[in-house]
């Protein structure tokens, strides 16, 4: 019985099936979805890497001081404001 059913698979063509859509090949991973994870992790990645770096330098980095104000621009507020100069 079983030299039987080998010889009736022999009859069937396997190239009947073709184009029918009964037998789907394997094509892989669609290469957009590919680019698209690689370009949204590296997104992922460059933006906490930032937001770290971030966090980090406002706890471990000094303030940052203000420049002082120019003798010149003192007496020029001084002389918006309505007080004359010490000097005149």
């Amino acid at each position: 019985m079983g030299a039987i059913a080998s010889d009736d698979s022999a009859d069937v063509d396997p190239s009947a099936f073709m184009g029918q859509g009964s037998i789907e090949q394997s094509t892989g991973i669609n290469p957009g979805l590919v680019v698209l994870i690689v370009v949204l992790g590296a997104l992922l990645i460059f933006g906490l890497g930032n937001y770290f770096l971030y966090q980090y330098a406002q706890k471990n980095l000094p303030v940052k001081r203000k420049k002082p104000v120019s003798k010149k621009k003192l007496k020029k507020e001084k002389l918006k404001g309505g007080v004359r100069p010490a000097g005149d």
